[in-house]
């Protein structure tokens, strides 16, 4: 028995030696390049900096010369002089300047026939600054629709890419031209001319400030005439492959004329002249030869009277808080001023929340129209002081019939304020109390 259990334990010994030593001389599999499969290579890797020139060559469609000028500003050069869209060029560079594969699909290729690759249905040639040139060839979508092929003139190998790269080279002329109608510098104006709706105004600004020129001086609002700068600054011209540029112009050349632009800058004046023909929209533009089609909302940006930009609030204020609001009614004389974060009447301390009711009801009165006529004697004269003393505010109204009129000091203006605000106002200065001090219990 015992000499039977020594046999076995021999055994399983010389398993377990023999087991070790094949596993310490065994050599391991080679690489399978499986690793390397996961990292599709890059096809391009460029400085984008570099790149001076872009020849994009389409089988079925125009080609595309660009060419970078001193500035460091694209222009398309071929088919036709024009403007290139710097956002544009510099997103297609982006993509092309590093341009990955999705897999390499030949790396001695022999027949590009098989890959349409020749012709290939898009070819880019880049041109660099040492005057050297690359070329991307780019062929037939794969059978699965989700990527083309690719390759590089000189290399061997066949790519594919997918089909979102290949969309970011196959563009048109008008894919790549600059759409703006003008390019005039938003911060740089000094002055804005409208012709619309019959009338002629003229915007003058100072700093930030914008001041309403003619048909007479008057208070601007700012907001209103920056939109109206924006909505010009961003229009862009519509452009369609089905568009005869003849018909374009005949249609802008028989349309009525809808309103008219000018707008000085440093650089000089430009000026936007917008036609309207049936329901169509027609711009042409001292800055880009041609006429174009634009959009409704383009033109109906244009389409404001001179209420439009006037401001109707009567004081300017805004929505930093005064440093001293005063109110004569009559005999009633309402003064209060700030200190630090404290509001004081009469050396009394006021209670806040009172106080910045006044404040809005002040801040709200607006006009409801803009009235020739209609001021007569004041009932009610309201001073504002703020921007730390340096802006003095004065107004004065007048009740006329429903409504009151008010007039701001040295302004000829007129401003139709409600009988609401002002009832608003009277009891919101009525309403004041020292801090600390109980309102009057109702009575019963």
């Amino acid at each position: 028995m015992k000499f039977r259990g020594l046999l076995v334990a021999a055994i399983v010994l010389t398993a377990l030696t023999g087991t070790l030593y094949w596993s310490n001389h065994r050599k391991p599999p080679e690489s399978t390049g499986a690793a390397s499969a996961d990292t599709p290579p890059k096809i391009l890797t460029l400085n984008q900096t570099d790149i001076t020139g872009v020849e994009i060559r389409k089988k079925t469609g125009e080609d595309i010369i660009l060419g970078k000028t001193e500035p460091g500003q694209w222009r398309i050069t071929a088919p036709k002089s024009l403007a290139a869209d710097q956002d544009a060029v510099s997103t297609m560079l982006s993509s092309l300047s590093s341009l990955n594969s999705d897999r390499l699909v030949d790396d001695k290729a022999t027949n590009l026939d098989q890959f349409g690759l020749v012709p290939p249905s898009i070819e880019v040639d880049i041109t660099k600054k040492d005057k050297t040139t690359v070329k991307l060839l780019i062929g037939d979508n794969t059978p699965a629709g989700s990527a083309a092929y690719a390759a590089m003139t000189g290399d061997p190998r066949v790519f594919t890419i997918a089909t979102y790269n290949k969309s970011n080279f196959d563009k048109s002329p008008d894919d790549l031209r600059d759409k703006r109608l003008l390019n005039f510098d938003s911060d740089k104006l000094s002055r804005v001319e409208l012709s619309a709706k019959k009338q002629n105004i003229e915007f003058g600004r100072n700093k930030d400030q914008w001041q309403i020129v003619k048909p007479k001086p008057c208070r601007a609002d700012g907001f209103q005439v920056d939109e109206l700068v924006r909505s010009v600054h961003d229009a862009k011209m519509e452009l369609s492959a089905t568009d005869d540029d003849k018909k374009t112009i005949a249609a802008f050349n028989s349309g009525n004329t809808f309103a008219t632009l000018k707008l000085t800058d440093v650089s000089g004046t430009q000026e936007l002249q917008v036609r309207k023909n049936k329901d169509d929209y027609y711009a042409k533009s001292s800055v880009t030869a041609g006429v174009y089609r634009i959009t409704s909302s383009t033109a109906t940006a244009l389409d404001k009277s001179l209420d439009d930009f006037r401001n109707k609030k009567l004081f300017d204020f805004g929505y930093a808080d005064p440093n001293m609001i005063e109110i004569r009614e009559g005999a009633k004389n309402v003064v209060v001023t700030r200190s630090g974060t404290d509001w004081l009447s009469n050396g009394a301390k006021m209670d806040a929340p009172n106080v910045t009711t006044l404040i809005g009801a002040v801040r709200d009165l607006s006009a409801s129209k803009f009235p020739e006529n209609g001021f007569t004697n004041p009932a009610i004269e309201i001073t504002i002081t703020s921007n730390d003393g340096k802006r003095v505010e004065k107004a004065l109204l007048s009740k006329n019939g429903d409504a009151y009129v008010a007039k701001r000091e040295n302004e000829l203006a007129l401003y139709e304020i409600t009988t609401a605000s002002v009832t608003e106002l009277q009891n919101a200065a009525a309403s004041l109390k020292p801090a600390g001090v109980k309102p009057a219990p109702a009575k019963k």
